[in-house]
């Protein structure tokens, strides 16, 4: 799997079946005459060897081919392997690059041997084939990007078990090998159903995250963080590891944190970027307290958007996920600078249709609840006339809708 991607460094996530000395050969797309090595990692058992490998001789804006060397021997490629560093564009005439990514959530793969639904939950891997056919730069797995079921939340050895499970679906493979990815977590890759920050095994749920995943930072405490691709900012958050329990109303209640919260007020005023994404495992905008959105968390939530709106900032963006519904809010009234919330759901997991939930902010004709889909951003034009176009896709890749946002 292809992990965060720089202008002179990209990560490289491999897994390999037992221990054993891994390392990548890379070269340019273009020209693999020069060829260059990773460091070589040894996986171990104890971390489901898995080995995190540094490609870091790279120059800006080229295309590289990979192979990957596991004891010294070649591995046949099964797909294409090819990464990307990030041009240099501040400064230059030619403006700020065009970017698209892909983004979606809950994805939930089917495993007899411990599901207890009556019929299979997940379905239509498909899916992942459709993503690589729109050619997105990068992925955002915006939560419940796996399904722990009982067995695997309370141990290494179940957490181990069940990333290894998902991450070896046969039609996840090409995208996950020719496409940067990164991922923000939910309560189903955290533990127990809307789990909080009292869960047991949090802390392992953290290593076991970090294992998995290839983000460039992390927070000390949690799995939040932030990264720039051409003039867009993202905003990785936490909304599990300083959550207050749902049915805790006895006193404050927290559901990103004032640490996170202030962190992310003041990434948010820094930005220089267009567009700033902030992408949330549960719904921002909906005012509705339903469910586990953080309208349930009302005080926090009006103190962010509060911030926000005395901060004037501009083209502010949540991307969402939990749901199992696709749906686009629009948040204007009172707002200088209208806000988005893009909740895309769910990949793999079962809908529930029909959703008869009247988010009062919700675009017409931006709900879809009785299918599987996923969606892309793509980002255009002059660095004074930037745009944005939102797209939602079936598990077919047919598009859906499409929303276009002009940059204030």
């Amino acid at each position: 799997m292809l992990g965060y991607s720089t202008h002179k460094e990209v990560k490289i996530w491999v897994q390999t079946k037992m221990p054993a000395k891994v390392y990548a050969e890379y070269f340019l797309s273009d020209d693999s005459k020069k060829k260059h090595l990773t460091q070589e990692v040894i996986s171990e058992h104890k971390n489901g060897n898995v080995a995190h490998l540094i490609a870091d001789e790279l120059e800006p804006g080229k295309s590289y081919d990979y192979i990957i060397y596991i004891n010294g021997k070649y591995q046949e490629p099964g797909s294409v392997q090819r990464f990307k560093t990030q041009p240099i564009w501040i400064g230059k005439a030619s403006g700020p690059p065009e970017i698209k990514f892909a983004l979606g959530s809950c994805a939930f793969v089917n495993d007899a041997k411990y599901d207890t639904q009556t019929k299979p939950y997940g379905g239509e891997y498909f899916i992942y084939k459709a993503i690589s056919s729109k050619n997105p730069e990068f992925m955002l797995w915006m939560g419940d990007n796996i399904y722990l079921r009982e067995p695997d939340w309370e141990s290494r050895t179940g957490f181990i078990y069940r990333y290894t499970n998902q991450r070896a679906l046969p039609d996840l493979q090409p995208l996950l090998a020719n496409v940067h990815h990164y991922a923000i977590w939910d309560d189903h890759d955290w533990g127990p159903n809307d789990g909080d920050a009292s869960f047991w095994m949090g802390a392992t749920a953290e290593e076991m995250f970090k294992l998995f995943w290839a983000n460039p930072n992390y927070s000390k405490k949690g799995i939040y963080g932030s990264f720039t691709w051409g003039d867009a900012q993202f905003f990785l958050t936490d909304d599990r590891s300083f959550r207050t329990a749902n049915d805790n109303k006895t006193g404050e209640r927290s559901y990103l944190g004032k640490k996170q919260l202030d962190w992310l007020v003041n990434g948010l005023a820094f930005s220089k970027a267009t567009f700033k994404f902030v992408v949330v495992g549960g719904q921002a905008l909906n005012p509705l307290a339903v469910f586990e959105n953080y309208s349930t968390y009302a005080e926090e939530r009006n103190l962010l958007l509060s911030k926000i709106q005395k901060l004037k900032l501009k083209n502010v963006i949540f991307l969402t996920g939990d749901r199992h519904f696709t749906e686009l809010s629009y948040l204007e009234e009172g707002y200088e600078y209208p806000l988005y919330d893009l909740t895309v759901s769910p990949l793999t997991s079962s809908t529930h249709p029909p959703i008869t939930e009247k988010n009062p902010i919700r675009v017409e004709g931006t709900l879809v609840d009785d299918k599987r889909n996923f969606g892309t951003i793509e980002i255009a034009g002059p660095l004074k006339q930037r745009a944005l176009t939102f797209r939602i896709f079936d598990a077919e890749g047919k598009e859906l809708w499409n929303r276009e946002i002009k940059a204030k």
